[in-house]
């Protein structure tokens, strides 16, 4: 495999994230190209492109801002999703450092095509040196006149705001980063309508993922036909691949789609010295894990469906024989647990009891029943939630049971032990919750 660098191909200058090592490179030229073009033929070229979210959904990036209707006499706006917190996934906050003027030129190309006079780019708040960063970059184009009123002379205005959000997983939800955004607290919206219709108040909206936009100008730059020569017809394209985990050097490997996880582990190094590989994830805790069996299969979001996972955010996390599966999946509901916004019956109190089933196999405590309990629960999850953080917490147990049942049956204790605990009667005791 040969790794492809785009994105990140001057991360190792001293200056790539400063307004001048960005020109060097060709920065801004895409956003000249762009103002003297149609805006609805920068909207076909992103269709043509093929280019997908790169945020998890994969959705088509072209045709979620052809959703926008046009000529409505409302103001549209352009918002960045940069809330990047799902456990595992590290790949938008070193695009922002490394690289944050890919983002802010992606942004004034991609606010002219849906024709939005102000764009937000909204960031997780716990990471500050990120927002100092971006909101640097933002102040150089303003100098620079790339942003702002009549920018170079196009008759094109755009406002920018660099936001910060206080740290609520809930806000990586597009619709929850909206009301984060008008000042509420952060809770999924019902839907219908879309954003793209009824979004940031109430009026037109896209939101795309930081790595989405950050392709912008390279595909406005160069060409539709340029992103299709990586990837496959359904995905095509590079990606910012995040490899974390038991492997000799984690870190961010830019790769065609199609890539497989076996030639990535190469470029990481490998698993740890005297360590071999026990299970992997492709995109994030949200997605069901995979094993070494899989290890050949192309990193693409039509592959991974078809073997019943996610590309997801395309940030595997490897792990090695050390590692409790159950012990994994238990943190990982604790996780979601604990960022349930609380909106819905299923994800408030789904998360909270298979939590605590979970907690009381991995202490050795669990019941016969207790793993036909915690698939009935993800079961009721599953496609009932409010948003995609059900869905998230109701997926890591069953692809884990699919591989590893008999670690889970190992928690269960045996009818003789319970026998003699007054407190296995009840569902949960007061020790295990």
């Amino acid at each position: 495999m040969v790794l492809t660098p785009i994105l990140t191909a001057h991360w190792d200058e001293a200056d790539s994230y400063k307004l001048e090592g960005y020109k060097r490179h060709h920065g801004y030229v895409a956003l000249a190209k762009a103002l003297k073009s149609d805006p609805d033929s920068i909207i076909q070229t992103v269709k043509d492109s093929g280019l997908r979210g790169r945020g998890g959904a994969g959705f088509p990036t072209g045709m979620k801002w052809g959703f926008v209707p046009q000529n409505d006499g409302k103001p549209h706006y352009l918002v960045v999703n940069a809330d990047e917190s799902e456990p595992g996934a590290c790949k938008d906050i070193p695009l922002m450092l490394a690289n944050p003027h890919a983002l802010v030129e992606g942004v004034a190309i991609s606010s002219y095509a849906i024709r939005a006079n102000h764009a937000f780019i909204y960031i997780r708040g716990e990471v500050p040196h990120v927002i100092r960063r971006v909101t640097n970059a933002v102040k150089e184009a303003y100098a620079a006149g790339l942003l702002g009123q009549n920018i170079q002379g196009s008759g094109f205005n755009l406002e920018v705001v660099v936001h910060a959000g206080a740290g609520a997983y809930i806000c990586g939800e597009e619709t929850a980063l909206l009301d984060s955004l008008e000042g509420h607290r952060g809770q999924p919206r019902l839907k219908p309508p879309f954003p793209a219709v009824a979004g940031l108040y109430a009026s037109p909206t896209v939101i795309n993922n930081a790595e989405t936009i950050a392709n912008i100008p390279y595909i406005i730059r160069n060409g539709a036909d340029w992103l299709k020569q990586w990837g496959t017809e359904k995905s095509p394209g590079f990606k910012l691949f995040a490899v974390s985990g038991h492997v000799k050097r984690p870190g961010i490997y830019e790769a065609a789609l199609g890539t497989t996880m076996r030639e990535l582990l190469e470029h990481a190094g490998g698993m740890r010295d005297g360590h071999t590989l026990k299970f992997w994830i492709p995109g994030g805790s949200s997605v069901p894990m995979l094993t070494e069996a899989h290890l050949d299969l192309p990193l693409t979001y039509e592959d991974m469906a078809a073997a019943g996972t996610m590309l997801g955010t395309g940030t595997p996390m490897v792990f090695d024989e050390t590692t409790s599966v159950v012990k994994a999946v238990s943190r990982w509901l604790q996780f979601y647990k604990h960022e349930s916004c609380g909106k819905c019956t299923p994800c408030r109190e789904g998360t909270y009891w298979i939590s605590g089933l979970l907690k009381r196999l991995e202490k050795g405590e669990g019941q016969e029943t207790d793993l036909e309990k915690i698939d009935e629960l993800c079961q009721q999850i599953m496609g009932r939630s409010f948003c995609a953080l059900g869905d998230a917490a109701a997926t890591p147990f069953p692809g884990a049971m699919k591989h590893f049942r008999t670690e889970f049956e190992a928690g269960v204790r045996t009818a003789a032990d319970i026998a003699f605990d007054p407190a296995a009667t009840t569902i949960f005791s007061k020790a295990n919750v």
